[in-house]
């Protein structure tokens, strides 16, 4: 069973935290695809960010986080 992350005594759930990061993972990911002009080729580009968000969720939360 996965515990509370305690930061300066208030407790967060696993799950946000690996929320959090991938939010900044998605996010620096867009960034780079935009440079590279990567990001014109997806019909849906808020269907592929947020797709990226659940991949890295599942990825940050059963490899680092371990929810």
């Amino acid at each position: 069973m996965p515990h509370e992350l305690s930061i300066q005594g208030v407790f967060l759930p696993p799950f946000l935290i690996a929320l959090l990061l991938a939010s900044v993972a998605t996010m620096l990911t867009a960034r780079v695809l935009n440079r590279l002009r990567l990001g014109r080729y997806f019909a849906l580009p808020r269907l592929v960010f947020l797709s990226f968000i659940g991949i890295y969720l599942v990825l940050i939360g059963t490899f680092m986080v371990r929810i």
